[in-house]
């Protein structure tokens, strides 16, 4: 009987970890990861195999770049930045029009230290966030973008 509750018990909880890195998890914990070197890790590789997806990819990106926060050795520090703003950028490249992937490029450009040079679409994808968020249809993704926007108004 305890085999069996064990084997339920361990379905259950792998289903509930594939099921929750949908995009709504991801929304709501990217702002953790920041200071959550787990779940930022966790992330990351949960986000990796969705690579063929561009807000996936975006958001992997972001996370690589948060990722180098985490890391000690400036030789890794370097190469995970680099790794993650060129998947964001992928990403932007395919679909520029999507707001979700410009807000990721933001986020993370906004959070940039002004000696990486990854700071020159700022005011663009400002721009095209403010001017295009009331066609969110997410709440937290509309919350998460008038945040980083410094704008507590919904469109």
């Amino acid at each position: 009987m305890t085999k069996i509750f064990s084997v339920i018990c361990l379905l259950l909880v792998s289903s509930h970890i594939n099921a929750a890195m949908g995009l709504d998890y991801i929304r709501e914990n990217y702002d953790k990861a920041v200071s959550d070197k787990n779940l930022c890790k966790t992330m990351i590789e949960e986000l990796k195999p969705k690579q063929n997806n561009t807000v996936y990819l975006a958001y992997l990106g972001g996370l690589q770049t948060i990722w180098a926060n985490h890391t000690i050795n400036p030789i890794s520090k370097l190469n995970t930045f680099n790794e993650g703003k060129k998947n964001i950028e992928k990403a932007v490249n395919d679909e520029p029009n999507n707001i979700e992937i410009r807000f990721v490029r933001l986020s993370v450009q906004k959070n940039t230290p002004s000696f990486l040079g990854y700071n020159h679409q700022i005011k663009e994808d400002e721009h095209f966030l403010k001017n295009n968020r009331h066609h969110v249809v997410s709440p937290v993704l509309l919350k998460l973008i008038n945040e980083l926007l410094n704008t507590k108004d919904t469109p």
